[in-house]
């Protein structure tokens, strides 16, 4: 079946109010191929304003949500908040919040099913480290990680799974189309196999790990790869091509 491509661009703890209206403007002006879902996910202190300013067709989302809706949790957003803000996404279990913030596979299945509870669409984050992928455990790794978020978790429409290599984060190795393919094929089959053919089939798959305009439209020929989750070509020109990448 065909899955409309989706674009996610996070900015994660880079930008300043005149880089997010410069990037807001370029977006503004930009011509979203049909087919294409765009969601960009700035620092938590611009986000309102990049909301406001954003045209509609274009989503935005939180780089993460607490567990609860309220309460004293100090630096903790939740989607409940997001949701009065306009925000209809979250990005969820990142590497770098598993790996800076020891954020455990349970921990982001359950902050996974809060958000889409709060009505808060998700982009849960799996990927496997060099030493992993090296030791041939890339799929036992991935695929418990899917499985964590699949145990707290009934109904996938408002998911979309972001596999992100975490040796291919911000280090410039991109895995090649092939092995990014085989993962995501890997990952559906889990899906079908665990969930339900019809999860496996409508849920998108994005790749996340050193995209660029370069190297994208080879990776979107790949059967199961529904997309990108990009780094730091989101905050510059780059991001149109990447976004132009399926046409």
């Amino acid at each position: 079946m065909a899955r409309n491509f989706f674009i996610g661009g996070n900015w994660k703890m880079n930008g300043s109010v005149t880089l997010a209206k410069s990037l807001v403007d370029m977006l503004n002006n930009a011509t979203i191929p049909a087919g294409t879902e765009v969601v960009i996910s700035p620092p938590a202190i611009y986000i309102d304003r990049v909301r406001q300013s954003l045209k509609k067709e274009i989503g935005v989302a939180a780089q993460n949500s607490y567990v609860k809706a309220s309460g004293a949790y100090t630096g903790e957003i939740s989607p409940e908040q997001l949701k009065d803000l306009g925000i209809d996404w979250v990005i969820l279990g990142h590497s770098e919040r598993r790996e800076y913030f020891k954020e455990s596979d349970d921990f982001v299945g359950e902050k996974t099913a809060h958000a889409l509870k709060a009505g808060v669409k998700v982009i849960p984050c799996i990927g496997e480290k060099l030493e992993e992928r090296e030791s041939n455990k890339t799929t036992e790794v991935v695929t418990r990680q899917l499985k964590a978020i699949a145990e707290k978790i009934d109904d996938w429409t408002n998911v979309v799974v972001a596999y992100e290599p975490v040796w291919a984060i911000g280090t410039g190795k991109v895995a090649t189309p092939e092995q990014a393919e085989e993962v995501h094929a890997t990952l559906r089959k889990w899906l079908a196999d665990n969930v339900s053919q019809k999860v496996a089939d409508e849920t998108r798959i994005i790749y996340g790990g050193s995209v660029k305009g370069s190297n994208a439209p080879e990776l979107a020929k790949q059967p199961n790869i529904d997309g990108f989750l990009v780094g730091g070509a989101s905050i510059n020109e780059d991001f149109l091509k990447i976004i132009a990448a399926r046409q």
